[in-house]
């Protein structure tokens, strides 16, 4: 993966142009894989895309470039940044401009970026812990599954949920094979 996206991005951090400190970033919620949900990005770029808050805003200008860019992942990542800039003024006109199809958008919107705070569906754990698309949880207690006999034990693993982004009390994840739908309250986050 990190091969074919080096070639793709010229071995530059495909935000930024960055070429120091360069890792593979999934760009959630993965369907099927592969360099058309990832991109090449640098170490500056990820903490600030992992940790909302600590955005340097200068730094974001270059979004002006790579919103352009060809790649569907990078310009996913450029929307949901400049959605989470957009109070400063130009990234709203950056956001303005730029333009993505109904299923890239629906892609950029799944993680809720570009929502104001109170129109965000938050999926909590048993403890209150927020769930992230991707995160591992353990069953507390044995849940029938409707529609078939399987029954998902208490302290099963579930890796890599999706969120309902509708509800925010259902989450999906594999059991045994199975894709389920499980209710947050019965689960903890590992």
């Amino acid at each position: 993966m990190e091969r074919v996206l080096n070639k793709r991005s010229d071995s530059k951090c495909e935000l930024c142009a960055a070429t120091e400190n360069l890792s593979v970033f999934a760009v959630l919620p993965i369907k099927k894989g592969g360099a058309d949900e990832n991109i090449l990005a640098c170490k500056t770029c990820l903490d600030q895309i992992e940790n909302p808050g600590n955005e340097d805003l200068n730094h974001w200008r270059c979004l002006n470039d790579s919103m352009w860019s060809e790649h569907i992942p990078v310009q996913v990542v450029a929307w949901r940044m400049l959605s989470r800039l957009r109070a400063a003024g130009w990234p709203k006109e950056l956001l303005d401009q730029m333009y993505l199809d109904e299923d890239d958008l629906e892609w950029a919107q799944a993680t809720g970026e570009g929502e104001d705070d109170e129109a965000k569906i938050i999926h909590r754990d048993v403890n209150g812990v927020i769930l992230s698309t991707g995160d591992s949880v353990v069953l507390i207690k044995d849940l029938k599954v409707k529609g078939s006999s399987m029954v998902a034990k208490q302290g099963t693993a579930v890796r890599n949920i999706r969120l309902d982004h509708e509800n925010a009390e259902y989450i999906e994840g594999r059991v045994d094979s199975q894709t389920i739908v499980i209710i947050t309250q019965y689960v903890k986050k590992v």
